[in-house]
């Protein structure tokens, strides 16, 4: 995701109004720069980056640590402009293009290569999206593809156990169709007049042969075509030193010759050596730093407008949370302003919507137990018959600032609901979400969630929808209704921005009845950076550009 404006066409949807209206911080005209553009590339920074669930392969990567990564060593078929958010035409598709919204055409631009010195083509995009579909790959991100023609085909038959009893009937979507080396086509099952604008995200980049070759050694040395390659395999618990790609297609290559990404298991660990200056960005602060952040770091200080929503996730399979009103009951004894006030500094907007404001669709008035309501959430919960005497496990990965908030949730269940809690808090985010998956939480869990493209239907879909449920997607609750699945069709079905809007609204009217989570917290983000680097912007994604990176110390 670049900086500067560029001249591209805006990508052909009806998804104008729908795009983010906020923009980011870490420009230099907006305060996180040191003056003029510094006249000199080259030069190394570095990251910091918590563990990455899983290897480094796009289509199974779906949170924050790894997406980073792969943003650097891959550039998609549309990109998101920085300061607008809008999708653009400055990654590899020169255009795509449909009569009926139904049937897409993408055309490629020329001239685009893998680090190995492979062309990227149709091909590449078609092979590595049937294998991320392919349900016995078990890739984290299949459900990106439901909406392709033959999806269902690459799926296994399973029990109600989720175990397998008929393998798929195909291995390749017939949605897909290679027209010649730098034109494909993608049939929907439906129309989704939206559909251009997802493509930027991880999910859809391209893979080349080798990856079929040898996609363990691909997830430990990725093989991309963005601005930065991998000489080196990622080390799980250190990280990994990416170099500037010296024959990158794209129009804005990287400025810095190498950025090194450096795990580490505690944010706080990662703050102090910030400001000692041994790592260069952080993406995110810890919550007890915010407040004196700005003075500190001054122009290299960033807040940026995130689209993202942080909630308290219930495990429905779990009996004591099976009924709704439980889990309302739990919401309404929550004082989210306080908790904002109290550990973020103010930085917070409590929630009103399971849809992030920063795209069309949010109601600022949607979600009535989201606010504090002791007398009712006590009434509901006792007609639930929910065993008081019993305490509840609160989950949350550790090492990130999380165990504050979460002890405040934790207590104003206990003052409000007189319900024990203890905090479950000790696995890392790469522990932390395979448990999520494999249906281990005993109780509420913090869920969160940053936008892939900026329509309402990614606040929903990913995280709640079945073609979402685990392994092939997000819906850690493991809620299922097929009303709202239809809905959510109905809206991505829609001609215009209006009726898709108001589709993706009566999907969530229903997800409001039933509840599987509980909308907390919509964030600014805050992040800085070292004297060493300069125009670091953080997007509306929660990424950094490493690509724009200055280094001048």
């Amino acid at each position: 995701m670049k900086f500067s404006k560029r001249n591209s066409s805006l990508v052909a949807t009806a998804v104008a109004a729908a795009l983010l209206m906020t923009a980011c911080g870490g420009s230099d005209e907006e305060g996180s720069g040191e003056g003029e553009a510094a006249e000199q590339a080259g030069g190394t920074f570095s990251m910091y980056i918590g563990q990455p669930e899983n290897p480094l392969v796009p289509g199974n990567t779906n949170e924050t640590e790894g997406g980073q990564v792969l943003d650097s060593l891959f550039t998609g078929l549309v990109q998101y402009d920085a300061e607008t958010n809008e999708a653009v035409f400055s990654g590899v598709a020169a255009s795509i293009e449909s009569d009926d919204k139904q049937t897409w055409t993408v055309t490629l631009n020329e001239g685009w290569t893998f680090h190995d010195g492979t062309d990227v083509t149709a091909q590449s995009f078609v092979d590595a999206w049937n294998y991320t579909a392919y349900s016995p790959n078990a890739q984290g991100n299949s459900y990106f593809f439901a909406n392709v023609a033959g999806y269902g085909d690459l799926q296994a038959e399973t029990d109600d156990n989720d175990v397998v009893i008929a393998p798929p009937v195909a291995e390749q979507m017939s949605g897909l169709r290679v027209v010649d080396d730098l034109t494909f086509e993608v049939e929907l099952t439906s129309p989704y007049a939206q559909w251009p604008t997802t493509v930027g995200y991880t999910a859809f980049f391209p893979l080349p042969e080798a990856f079929f070759a040898d996609p363990e050694g691909f997830g430990e040395q990725p093989i991309g075509n963005g601005p930065f390659q991998a000489d080196e395999p990622f080390v799980p618990d250190e990280g990994i030193t990416l170099t500037k790609y010296e024959e990158y297609a794209g129009d804005e290559p990287a400025n810095a010759d190498s950025v090194k990404y450096v795990v580490y298991a505690e944010q706080e660990t990662a703050y102090t050596d910030l400001q000692g200056g041994q790592v260069d960005i952080m993406d995110t602060l810890p919550p007890d730093a915010i407040a004196s952040a700005p003075d500190e770091f001054g122009d290299r200080y960033i807040e940026t407008a995130q689209g993202d929503i942080t909630s308290l996730g219930f495990p429905t399979y779990d009996q004591r949370f099976a009924d709704p009103n439980v889990r309302k009951a739990f919401s309404m004894a929550i004082d989210r302003q306080a908790i904002s006030d109290a550990i973020f500094n103010g930085t917070r907007t409590p929630a009103t919507s399971f849809i992030s404001p920063v795209v069309k669709g949010h109601r600022d008035d949607a979600c009535e137990v989201c606010e504090l309501n002791v007398e009712e959430a006590n009434s509901l919960l006792d007609e639930a018959g929910f065993d008081r005497s019993q305490p509840v496990d609160l989950w949350f990965n550790a090492g990130a600032g999380h165990e504050g908030w979460m002890e405040a949730v934790g207590n104003q269940i206990r003052e409000n609901l007189d319900v024990e809690f203890q905090l479950r808090g000790d696995l890392q985010q790469s522990e932390f979400l395979p448990l999520k998956d494999a249906k281990g939480m005993t109780g509420p869990f913090r869920d969160a969630w940053v936008m892939d493209y900026p329509v309402a239907e990614n606040f929903l879909g990913p995280l709640y929808s079945s073609a979402a449920l685990p392994p092939a997607g997000s819906n850690y609750t493991f809620y299922s209704n097929p009303e709202f699945d239809a809905l959510l069709v109905e809206g991505n079905s829609a001609s215009n921005d209006e009726d898709a809007i108001a589709a993706y609204q009566a999907a969530e009217d229903i997800l409001l009845e039933d509840f599987p989570s509980a909308p907390l917290f919509y964030r600014l983000n805050q992040g800085a950076h070292s004297e060493n680097v300069e125009n670091v912007i953080i997007d509306a994604f929660g990424r950094i550009d490493a690509a724009a990176v200055r280094v001048v110390g």
